[in-house]
């Protein structure tokens, strides 16, 4: 009587071979069953929304309420707050962003990802169901930064639709920056790497752009340098569409062309990595 041998789970090379012939409607079920898990995720251990929940707040408080004073024309902090805002949508996303390569950089060490290698499933899978959960949690603190700021006094005088304008373009752009970190979660060797690099390369992105401040405030050099800033493009197109102040068209434009760029180079070479990777 011969005995039953069960069938050898395929090697990860043969998983990538085979994801090219995975029909685009298992690729969205894979992809919808990934995002469930991590919303499961995120309900067992709400911990996992504390800079999404709380880091608005603090922002909010601490730039209007230390800061303003100074920052703020003729020390109004009311009118600092409508400038201050839109910029603060821009640094939540960045936020949501880096702790994600961090993340990834994690759930690699953890073998998180060596489970995932076994499950017969679309690899980029793995990865675009982590950016739908990501861009999320983007919408959800930037929904509680608008409820903090109205209490403070924020108000869009009726621009409801530009609003919302600013939120989406927001969450565009903040998708492409999880493009970016996740690339730099799979190439760097610690998640303490990741992290110590973002704080270097973001910090002088932040206050360098016209996140906090006017550019005409600074130096001439620095002002130059700062309109080229794409945190600069962001933070000016969301105060063009919610408030109606400075230029629209050529903020948005610019971007829709930054976030299209850095998704276009990000997204391919992450997900050739974390193939390559697991």
């Amino acid at each position: 009587m011969t005995s039953y041998e069960a069938p050898p789970h395929p090697a990860p090379a043969a998983l990538r071979r085979d994801e090219g012939r995975i029909a685009v409607r298992s690729h969205l079920r894979h992809t919808g069953a990934l995002v469930r898990r991590n919303l499961l995720q995120i309900r067992q251990n709400p911990e996992s929304m504390t800079d999404a929940l709380l880091m608005p707040v603090v922002l909010t408080l601490l730039f209007v309420f230390v800061f303003g004073g100074v920052l703020g024309a003729g020390g109004d902090r009311t009118r600092y707050l409508g400038f201050l805002v839109p910029g603060l949508m821009v640094i939540l996303g960045m936020t949501i962003a880096m702790a994600v390569g961090t993340g990834v950089n994690d759930d690699f060490r953890t073998g998180l990802m060596d489970r995932f290698r076994t499950l017969p499933i679309a690899r980029s899978s793995v990865l675009i169901a982590k950016v739908v959960v990501e861009t999320g949690r983007m919408l959800v603190a930037i929904a509680v930064l608008l409820a903090v700021a109205a209490l403070l006094g924020f108000d869009v005088a009726g621009r409801w639709p530009g609003l919302l304008a600013a939120t989406g373009l927001t969450a565009v752009f903040g998708t492409s920056l999880v493009w970016t970190f996740m690339l730099l979660g799979l190439t760097l060797r610690s998640a303490q790497a990741v992290q110590g690099l973002s704080v270097v390369v973001l910090t002088p992105l932040q206050f360098g752009s016209s996140i906090f401040v006017s550019p005409a405030t600074m130096p001439h050099w620095l002002e130059s340098l700062t309109r080229l800033n794409p945190l600069t493009h962001m933070a000016d197109a969301a105060r063009g569409l919610a408030l109606g102040e400075g230029p629209v068209a050529g903020p948005v434009t610019w971007t829709v062309l930054w976030s299209v760029g850095l998704t276009a180079v990000t997204a391919p070479i992450a997900l050739a990595k974390f193939a390559r990777k697991t």
